[in-house]
């Protein structure tokens, strides 16, 4: 029975973590169909590199930085409980793996390639496993300090702020170092389109990530025995919520209706395994409204250029997810209790503010040292000829 158990577990994480693999291809096809056609091959290619370098960093330092272990003994070791712990390395990796994912649709079309790889490996090395460590390992205190003064931990079950808070407040300081595409906001006030290039892929990659995040979340139990059909519900509930919310305040706009389920999804993370159905359904819609909301006033008022919003998408949805869990997530309505609003606020302003300063810091060395933005020309000709030599559609390029 053991070993059933071992092999039992082996197997969900493993499937969580293809399940949250399948979810890059979804960031791809959201940014390919978002980014004009120039640069839509830049856009592929990007997110299957970006998931390369953070899988060796991850392996070699990240891992170790967060749970104070590596892989650095013989395989005997490392195939014990069925592989275990590697497929464990493997699920966690696909989370670590999706900050640059979500980086990458904010600087998209004006970005350097190389600059933004070194920035991978930094931030997957050190800048996330770092907090990593501390919210899902005990790592340097601060949880029982947290507790000490709330009476609870911080609690985000599925990486909320860990993941999305923590990948969207990375991705501001870099779009706000790049600047506006060219001709973006011109000088006499008027604000050029650029519209999305290819709704079908932006729906395709919606769809991806919608699905894939059921695993993102359900198998954030990490063992068989913990697996909770709540975490499905509550996921489904704040999906749906976020749409239809994103779908009214959005006046049908598919941009705003396919990135709804995703701000309910982001927000409901951390306390898919506490709330109700309701509460979720609630943080959800909440989730939807501050992405469109957000997202006009960012590119609109403040011009922001954050190409697929992933500042109020993931930063400020993962913020307000974090803060849910400890509202939806008490006895008082309808939830599981065991957390309260206090530690959340540490937790998430915690994970924001490390998150803006090393944003920052990574970033601003880069822009000072190697230069984050392709040239004028570049930017122009577009990132797929600049860059890989070759467009979306070759064939009726040179027909044409």
């Amino acid at each position: 029975m053991e070993a059933l158990k071992q092999g039992s577990d082996a197997l969900f994480i493993l499937l969580g973590g293809i399940m949250v693999l399948a979810m890059h291809a979804g960031f791809a096809f959201l940014e390919l169909g978002t980014v004009r056609k120039k640069n839509q091959v830049n856009a592929l290619v990007k997110i299957l590199v970006d998931f390369s370098v953070s899988t060796i960093v991850y392996f070699l330092v990240g891992y170790g930085v967060a749970y104070g272990t590596h892989f650095l003994v013989g395989a005997d070791q490392l195939a014990a409980r069925n592989g275990y712990d590697l497929v464990k390395f493997f699920f966690l990796l696909t989370f670590a793996a999706a900050i640059p994912a979500i980086i990458s649709g904010g600087i998209a079309e004006r970005a350097r390639f190389w600059p933004q790889l070194i920035a991978t490996a930094v931030i997957v090395g050190l800048v996330y496993p770092f907090f990593e460590g501390i919210t899902w390992n005990q790592q340097w205190g601060v949880q029982a300090w947290i507790k000490a003064i709330t009476g609870q931990e911080f609690h985000d079950f599925a990486g909320s702020v860990v993941v999305h808070a923590v990948g969207g407040w990375l991705a501001l300081p870099a779009v706000l170092l790049l600047g506006a595409r060219a001709n973006r906001y011109r000088k006499d006030g008027s604000i050029s389109a650029h519209p999305p290039s290819n709704i079908p892929f932006l729906a395709l990659g919606a769809w991806i990530l919608t699905v894939g995040w059921f695993g993102f979340n359900v198998m954030s139990a990490q063992t068989i025995d913990k697996i909770s059909g709540l975490v499905a519900v509550n996921s489904l509930m704040a999906m749906v919520g976020g749409t239809l919310v994103a779908l009214v305040m959005g006046r049908n706009d598919p941009g705003f209706i396919h990135n709804g389920p995703l701000a309910g999804l982001v927000a409901v993370c951390a306390g898919s395994d506490l709330m109700h159905p309701l509460g979720a359904l609630v943080t959800g819609g909440m989730a939807g409204a501050i992405f469109v909301g957000m997202f006009t006033l960012t590119q609109n008022r403040w011009k922001i250029d954050d190409v697929l919003g992933v500042w109020p998408l993931h930063g400020l949805c993962g913020t307000w997810g974090g803060l849910a869990a400890g509202i939806f997530g008490s006895q008082a309505l309808g939830g599981l209790g065991g957390v309260t609003l206090g530690a959340q606020l540490m937790g998430t302003a915690l994970g924001v503010s490390w998150a803006l300063v090393c944003g920052f810091a990574v970033y601003g060395t880069l822009k000072a040292t190697l230069g984050l933005r392709l040239s004028q020309e570049e930017e122009f000709e577009g990132a797929d000829l600049s860059i890989h030599r070759i467009g979306a559609t070759p064939d009726r390029e040179v027909n044409w």
